[in-house]
């Protein structure tokens, strides 16, 4: 149902009639996220340029009851950005300022619509950085990476989003305007921030952040080991752990993962070894080496078969070229393919992965590993060929691959978040109760139901329905009715 013509002039009056979308073809670059499975095209989009703007939309949609989802980059991987069929997208692009920088207090305030790279771009020239990098750290928003709690690669050693975030500026779905925790990271009172952040767009729309800043490390080490096994490549990973050491990143590839990057960036990866590791040491000079030692001893004692240590920032920028470009790389070698994310403890990383490859080998659909092994957050890619009708197959793989997690003692997501992929399994991880907390703390904040509706929680319309491309009805097809 298209929206009154009144309700597109309001929205005109609170921004400007030329940052109100309304044409088909220009509201079709919002259809989808980075899950482009899911498609929707929304009603209007809004391209506020202030904080207040955004406020101002939002008050708008919750006088006329119009549902919205916010959208930073559009890099997300679970539908967590599907628009709305009769609603707005309010795009935060455009919020894109680093308001200040403060090196004394290491903490930057930003706009949602500033990408995680820059924020360590334009700390730099204090020694300061921004320790959160997603795999898509280049283009991926503040905003975004907030509403889904984003990791990345050094988060076994820096935590999440959530460890790095002070304080964040919310529009409420009423309109209003709060703040959530401090610049001192203290709470005065319940901890709202935490309830925030991580809810994936469905509290409300971030419109500033605090962002904790870290000292930039003296010294930098990093490998890149082939090894025979997926199974040994994961004891290296568990032993170094059991040694105490806390590196700032432990990542892994298999095969397939490995030639789809060596196709696209030639970082210098052993094309057809059977898993690869990506370790990276930081801190004081004197123990980084020391550690670095006892990491190479490891990865010998469980039959490396290839050790290639960075001797310059070009040869590490390279192999962190490789590991990051895996994601979209794997386009080259499928073409389409679904990108899973579930976590499992790292003790059963080997039989998680094996259990993958039998589900896909029996499914007849190729898999593709890369993970961030040393907290057990994989990313499966499930590699299919919609011209060839594997779609239904591969969405049943990866949604059953999600599940495997859970059974492994793991969680369905580790930080691309639920979305619309994963909503239907949540049950599979939570009880009736826990989904029915979950919904009224939801209710508390958007008791009318349009911040970013249909996502994270099951429902009886999404879950009854098949997820992906349009299906016509049997009556449709019998000509007895029609699609409007």
């Amino acid at each position: 149902m298209a929206l009154d013509t009144a309700v597109q002039r309001a929205f005109e009056r609170a921004l400007d009639p030329r940052d109100v979308l309304s044409d088909p073809v220009a509201c079709r670059a919002y259809e989808c996220d980075g899950l482009t499975g899911y498609r929707v095209v929304p009603q209007l989009v809004l391209l506020p340029r202030t904080a207040e703007q955004v406020a101002a939309a939002v008050r708008v949609c919750a006088e006329h009851g119009v549902p919205f989802v916010a959208r930073g980059a559009g890099t997300g991987l679970s539908g967590g950005a599907l628009p709305v069929a009769d609603g707005v997208v309010i795009g935060l692009n455009r919020l894109n300022r680093v308001l200040e920088v403060d090196p004394l207090d290491r903490r930057a305030i930003v706009e949602p619509g500033v990408s995680n790279l820059d924020v360590t771009r334009a700390v730099a020239q204090h020694g300061l950085y921004y320790a959160p990098d997603p795999s898509s750290q280049q283009v991926c928003t503040i905003g975004g990476n907030v509403a889904e709690n984003s990791g990345g690669a050094h988060c076994l050693k820096y935590g999440f989003t959530t460890n790095h975030v002070l304080a964040i500026e919310v529009v409420l779905p009423d309109g209003s305007m709060v703040t959530l925790g401090s610049d001192t990271g203290e709470q005065l009172g319940p901890d709202l921030r935490g309830v925030f952040l991580g809810s994936e767009g469905t509290l409300g729309i971030t419109t500033k952040v605090t962002l904790r800043l870290l000292r930039t490390p003296e010294t930098v080490r990093t490998l890149l080991a082939d090894f025979p096994s997926i199974a040994s490549a994961g004891d290296v990973v568990s032993d170094i752990v059991a040694a105490g050491i806390v590196p700032a990143a432990v990542e892994m590839m298999d095969t397939l993962a490995i030639e789809a990057a060596e196709q696209a960036v030639h970082a210098g990866y052993t094309v057809g070894t059977p898993a690869a590791l990506v370790v990276e040491l930081d801190g004081p000079a004197e123990e980084c080496d020391s550690t670095f030692e006892q990491v190479k001893e490891i990865c010998d004692r469980h039959g490396c078969t290839r050790l290639h240590i960075a001797g310059s920032p070009e040869e590490r920028a390279a192999i962190w070229r490789g590991r990051k470009a895996a994601f979209a790389a794997v386009g080259r070698i499928s073409p389409d393919y679904f990108v899973q994310d579930g976590v499992v403890p790292r003790t059963r990383l080997a039989e998680t992965l094996d259990r993958i490859a039998a589900m896909g080998a029996k499914a007849g659909i190729r898999v593709a590993n890369v993970f961030h092994a040393g907290d057990g957050n994989l990313h499966p890619l499930v590699l299919y060929s919609a011209a060839a009708g594997e779609t239904e197959r591969a969405e049943q793989l990866s949604s059953a691959i999600a599940e495997l997690c859970v059974e492994m003692g793991g969680a369905l997501s580790g930080e691309h978040g639920i979305g619309t992929d994963k909503a239907c399994s949540m049950p599979k991880m939570f009880g009736r109760d826990d989904l029915a907390v979950m919904a009224r703390v939801r209710d508390a904040w958007d008791p009318h139901g349009i911040c970013n509706p249909g996502k994270v929680l099951p429902t009886p319309r999404l879950c009854g329905e098949q997820p992906g491309k349009y299906r016509a009805h049997p009556l449709e097809e019998a000509g007895v009715i029609e699609r409007l």
